[in-house]
């Protein structure tokens, strides 16, 4: 009998874009950063939500700090 083995969830692609939303959000978390704006875009969502986009706001220099330290690996 031949076993399937399934990638665990965070290493498959979103499926939709609350669930990358979601998934960023909890990325962030984890990473200590918290950037207050982040949403999905309500016009782009409200039309086919394959377009739909999220809209990572804005957020101070500290915060914009963190996450290029963590986007570098340094953190």
């Amino acid at each position: 009998m031949e076993t399937t083995e399934t990638a665990p969830e965070e290493q498959r692609p979103a499926r939709t874009a609350p669930e990358a939303l979601e998934r960023l959000h909890a990325a962030l978390r984890d990473a200590g950063i918290r950037l207050p704006s982040v949403r999905l875009d309500p016009v782009s969502a409200a039309q086919d939500e394959r377009f739909a986009l999220i809209d990572l706001g804005r957020c101070n220099f500290v915060v914009a700090s963190q996450l290029a330290d963590t986007l570098r690996g340094r953190r």
